[in-house]
C-alpha cells in the first residue's frame, strides 16, 4: 500500500508539470535568441507512462521499497531537517529527478517543429522493474512495446520526423538492464528495451553504457548532495579544501570477502594488512588505509557512513564490482578524494560529457587491477609515491569537476543556475549528438 505522503508527493508533481505545460509557451518571446538550436519539447505521454509508475514503489519485493524516496521530486527525505542540500537520494529515481528539473529548462517549446531535441518523460527504469521483478518477468522482450506504439499512433509525425533521431530519454539504471536480446528463450536477465530496432535511433541517458551502441550515453549517478546556492556550495568547497587528510587512501563498499582472486579481495587484504605511516613534515601519523563495510546496501541511503571518511582520506579506490562503473565515484569527487580506478571501463570510458576523457590523468590514478591482483603491485606503494604537489594538484583538479557531476537542487538560486551541473551538461550533450547526425 503507497503511503499518503507518496501520494501527496504524486499529487503536487503532477500540478507542477501542468503548471509548468501550461506557462511553457509564455517563455518563448524572451528567451528567443538564446534558444537557436537548443529549443527542446517535452513530450506529453499518459500518465500510465510516467506518474503513474511512481505509484508501483513498493509492489516488488525483491528490490528495495522506492516510496520514502519519492519525497522532494525524487532527491528523497533529508539527510536532517534543517538541510536543504543533504538528501537520502536512490540513484535508481534520476529519470524524477531529471524530469523535475528539465522543467526548468529556459528553452522549453510546445512546438515540436521548432524543437532540435524532444525529451520523452517515460520512467523506463521505474517501469522495468515489472519485468525484473515483477510478473512481467518472462515477457521482458515486450518493454517499450507500449511507449513505442503510442509515439507512432499518437501524433505520430513527431516520431517518424527524424525516425526518432531526436528524442532522448534518461533511463536510470546500467543499459545492460535493457539489452537482453529479442530473440532470447526463456528470458535472461534484462528486458530488451534498447534491442529494439525502432529505438536504435534515440539518445538513452543510462547510469551505465555499454561500449559499443551509439545510441547510449552514461551521465553520473546521483549523489545526495542537491546544493539550492551558489553560497552553500561555494561553503562546501572551502570545507572539502580545509578538511584534513587523515587517511591515504579509502575503500567505501562491499564484496571481497570470497577466496577467488579479484580485485576487491586485493583491497581488502591490503587494507588489513597495512600499517599507519609517518609523514615526512609532521609529527602526525596518517592511517594508510580506511575502510567503511557498505555490505548488503547498508550505505545506499546513509551519506554520513561514508562521506566523513572520504573527507578525511585523500584517494578513494573504485573497483569494480557486478558491473564496472560505481555511484561511489561521484560521492567521492563531491568529497575532493581523488578517486583510483582500476579499469578504464569503471568511468574514463563511460562519463566522457562530465568528466573528460583526456583530462582523466589530471584528477584522478588509474592501477591495472591485474597489477593488483597477479603481480603483486601494492595500491599504497604506488600513492605514497606521487609527489605531495601532484596530489594537491589533483585533489584541486577534481573539486574543479565537483559542479559537473552533481546535480543541484530544483528550484535553486539564480546564482547556482549560472553553473551547469550534471543535468546541464546531459543536455548540451544531447543537443550537440542530435545535431551532429545532421
Amino acid at each position: 500500500m503507497v503511503s499518503t505522503s507518496t501520494v501527496t508527493t504524486l499529487t503536487i508533481f503532477s500540478f507542477f508539470v501542468c503548471f509548468i505545460e501550461l506557462t511553457v509557451s509564455q517563455q518563448i518571446s524572451t528567451v528567443d535568441s538564446e534558444c537557436t538550436g537548443r529549443w527542446i519539447h517535452i513530450r506529453t505521454l499518459p500518465s500510465r507512462f510516467n506518474l503513474d509508475l511512481l505509484s508501483t514503489c513498493n509492489h516488488y519485493p525483491l528490490t528495495d521499497d522506492l516510496c520514502p524516496y519519492l519525497a522532494n521530486h525524487g532527491l528523497g527525505p533529508k539527510t536532517h531537517t534543517r538541510t536543504r542540500s543533504w538528501y537520502r537520494t536512490d540513484p535508481l529515481l534520476l529519470e524524477l529527478i531529471f524530469h523535475r528539473r528539465i522543467l526548468e529548462y529556459p528553452c522549453l517549446t510546445p512546438d515540436p517543429n521548432l524543437a532540435s531535441a524532444v525529451y520523452l518523460p517515460y520512467y523506463a527504469g521505474i517501469d522495468s522493474l515489472r519485468y525484473l521483478y515483477g510478473s512481467d518477468v518472462n515477457s521482458s522482450a515486450d518493454h517499450g512495446s507500449d511507449l513505442l506504439s503510442f509515439l507512432t499512433q499518437d501524433s505520430p509525425e513527431i516520431w517518424s520526423r527524424r525516425s526518432g533521431h531526436d528524442h532522448f530519454l534518461v533511463m536510470a539504471r546500467p543499459a545492460w538492464d535493457f539489452s537482453q536480446p529479442l530473440t532470447v528463450d526463456p528470458p535472461i536477465w534484462g528486458t530488451s528495451f534498447l534491442e529494439r530496432p525502432e529505438f536504435f535511433n534515440l539518445t538513452a541517458l543510462t547510469l551505465e553504457s555499454r561500449f559499443w551502441p551509439w545510441q547510449e550515453q552514461a551521465v553520473p549517478y546521483p549523489t545526495s548532495f542537491h546544493p539550492h546556492s551558489l553560497p552553500f556550495l561555494e561553503s562546501w568547497i572551502r570545507r572539502v579544501r580545509r578538511s584534513r587528510r587523515t587517511s591515504l587512501m579509502l575503500f567505501a563498499g562491499g564484496g571481497g570477502t570470497s577466496s577467488t582472486p579479484n580485485i576487491r579481495r586485493s583491497i581488502r587484504l591490503e587494507c588489513t594488512n597495512v600499517t599507519e605511516t609517518e609523514p615526512e613534515t609532521s609529527s602526525e601519523k596518517i592511517k594508510t588505509c580506511d575502510f567503511v563495510d557498505c555490505s548488503n546496501g547498508i550505505c545506499e541511503h546513509d551519506p554520513i557512513r561514508f562521506m566523513r571518511p572520504m573527507l578525511q582520506s585523500s584517494f578513494c579506490l573504485q573497483p569494480p564490482g557486478d558491473t564496472p562503473t560505481r555511484k561511489a565515484t561521484f560521492d567521492g569527487i563531491i568529497a575532493g578524494c581523488i578517486p583510483v580506478f582500476f579499469e578504464d571501463q569503471t568511468a574514463k570510458m563511460q562519463y566522457g560529457w562530465h568528466l573528460p576523457e583526456e583530462e582523466f590523468s589530471e584528477f584522478s590514478v588509474t592501477i591495472a587491477k591485474e597489477d593488483v591482483v597477479f603481480r603483486g603491485v601494492r595500491i599504497a606503494d604506488v600513492l605514497m609515491s606521487i609527489p605531495k604537489e601532484e596530489v594537491a594538484r589533483m585533489r584541486e583538479r577534481v573539486i574543479e569537476m565537483m559542479p559537473r557531476v552533481m546535480y543541484r537542487r530544483h528550484g535553486a538560486s539564480m546564482g547556482l543556475m549560472n553553473k551547469k551541473d550534471a543535468v546541464d551538461i546531459a543536455i548540451d550533450g544531447v543537443l550537440q549528438k542530435i545535431s551532429s547526425r545532421g
